[in-house]
């Protein structure tokens, strides 16, 4: 059903949700592959530079946010792959899962940045809008 798996992740418990619901889907299919992806944008990477002058230890915590993540794909023993992604994050996604042509995409209803969803208005509603696959929203 479900081959080609978009899931996009930021280490908040929605995320994890979102992944658990993933890992259901790519169960349906045994040749399936999630790809993760994960977007740092123009804030996030100042704020990362800032407080970290080793980029290795930048990336060795933004690859530890997605531990959780990480962890739960390589129980279930599923085909799967990362991907870093810069920019905003819902103009990001919704870009690379076009050019992709991902079978789904899965994301969180709430990202770790709470303010400037409420703000600015969440990434999901932005893929959901703007993704030609289907998007399913994990609460």
């Amino acid at each position: 059903m479900f081959k080609r798996i978009l899931l996009a992740s930021d280490g908040s418990d929605h995320s994890v949700r979102a992944a658990k619901k993933a890992v259901e889907l790519a169960r349906l299919n045994s040749d399936s592959e999630i790809t993760v992806v994960y977007v740092v944008d123009g804030q996030t990477s100042k704020e990362d530079v800032l407080r970290n002058a080793d980029q290795t230890l930048v990336e060795e915590k933004r690859k530890a946010r997605l531990q959780p993540v990480t962890n739960m794909l390589e129980e279930e023993n599923l085909n799967y792959k990362f991907e870093k992604l810069l920019g905003e994050p819902g103009p990001a996604i919704v870009e690379y899962a076009n050019k992709n042509q991902f079978d789904i995409v899965v994301v969180g209803s709430r990202g770790l940045n709470g303010l400037q969803e409420m703000v600015l208005g969440s990434v999901s509603h932005k893929i959901a809008k703007r993704v030609k696959a289907p998007v399913l929203i994990v609460k």
